[in-house]
């Protein structure tokens, strides 16, 4: 398992708010095909930046698809947002 699916797979499924850079975040994690594909949009609150992305796991790699965005600051949000609450 990759670092980056680490990260993903800390943020819980469903909404949560999490912290990047002293912001709140609105974060929804959807995942289909048994876990092998996960969607993951956050959205500031209060503000206008967002984040997308979609993560693949085929039989020989992970893939990991930012929508309309660059790669690293999805991979930045991945690796430095962290959980405020999680909403059941």
């Amino acid at each position: 398992m990759t670092a980056l699916l680490k990260q993903i797979h800390g943020i819980p499924v469903g909404y949560s708010v999490m912290l990047y850079r002293n912001k709140r975040y609105g974060v929804t994690r959807t995942t289909f095909n048994a876990g092998k594909s996960t969607k993951l949009y956050a959205e500031e609150l209060g503000g206008n930046d967002f984040i997308s992305l979609n993560y693949y796991i085929t039989t020989t790699s992970e893939i990991l698809k930012p929508c309309e965005m660059p790669e690293q600051k999805v991979i930045d949000f991945l690796m430095k947002a962290v959980l405020f609450c999680h909403k059941k």
